[in-house]
């Protein structure tokens, strides 16, 4: 079993400008301090549902999966490598598409360090650098989101203190779907900003000058394989079993709708590799996994459209 790395899924604020990364199918491998590798790219695939990432000491045989990253839609994404085995190590990327379509990219060799570390802006982020998760209305003005965007500024220091005239206290209303489910004064909308935006993942979307709704972040469902039943690269299902020697496993496959497709009463060799032309299609199949006649596993597979 491969124990997991110590992983940095970086928001690339760590070390890297967005130039320095690839888009994939390319990708960047990067030879850090304390021999460490950067793995990094640019994801321009829409609908990406798993990108893995592998690691040989061979360019072209023996990968194995190091990683399996929790969102493969992140625009852009890496991982730092700090237990790669020997000082010569090749890294490819495993990519998914949502259509069940996959992809190996080449395998690198991780190159000189030549990024440049992008040092933090002095000022603090305005209202459209905020991770674009404070948004606006296409209903708004050009000058209405002018004036939101000098509300959310920090305040300027005053040389000296300057009579100010009292005028009546703003309110903005704060919805969700469409109740109403707060009310925060003008003098409070940059904390509430803040909070928002770094202590949850929802959305601020400014419907007008004084109404402000949040939509709720929705993740992604992330698709983590089987280590017992699985598909192999080229679409075959494989089965990986400890001790088929003394202990008696047996497996049903079904598909998408449940319907029985086979069963293999007793599986008395592993690893055991079974033709994807024995499913008849492509698409995903489920399968409960018996051991000592206990239900020990039951999850799913995909086989591509290429057979």
């Amino acid at each position: 079993m491969i124990r997991t790395l110590l992983v940095g899924i970086l928001g690339m604020a760590l070390a890297l400008s967005a130039e320095a990364q690839k888009a994939l199918p390319a990708f960047s491998v990067v030879g850090k301090l304390n021999k460490r590798n950067l793995i990094s790219w640019n994801n321009s695939y829409r609908h990406t549902s798993q990108i893995s990432i592998q690691r040989s000491v061979d360019s072209t045989r023996n990968f194995k999966t190091i990683l399996t990253v929790p969102d493969p839609a992140v625009p852009q994404n890496g991982f730092v490598d700090s237990k790669a085995p020997q000082a010569v190590v090749f890294y490819r990327l495993f990519i998914v598409l949502d259509s069940g379509k996959y992809v190996f990219t080449k395998s690198k060799r991780p190159g000189p360090d030549t990024v440049k570390v992008a040092l933090p802006e002095a000022s603090e982020p305005l209202l459209t650098n905020d991770n674009n998760r404070v948004v606006v209305s296409d209903s708004m003005s050009k000058k209405e989101v002018t004036a939101l965007t000098e509300k959310l500024k920090p305040p300027s220091p005053s040389p000296s203190p300057t009579p100010v005239l009292v005028k009546p206290m703003k309110y903005f209303v704060i919805k969700r779907r469409d109740s109403v489910v707060n009310r925060i004064p003008e003098k409070a909308l940059k904390k509430f900003r803040d909070s928002i935006v770094y202590s949850t993942r929802d959305t601020l979307v400014f419907r007008s000058l004084d109404t402000i709704q949040l939509k709720p972040f929705v993740p992604r469902e992330v698709y983590k394989p089987s280590k017992y039943v699985y598909t192999e690269k080229f679409g075959n299902v494989m089965i990986n079993l400890p001790e088929t020697g003394s202990k008696k496993y047996r497996i049903s496959f079904f598909d998408d709708k449940q319907h029985p497709v086979f069963e293999l009463k007793e599986v008395k060799r592993s690893p055991l590799i079974l033709d994807k032309a024995s499913f008849v299609h492509s698409g995903w199949f489920w399968f409960e996994l018996y051991e000592e006649d206990k239900l020990k596993e039951k999850h799913r597979f995909f086989i591509p459209k290429d057979f």
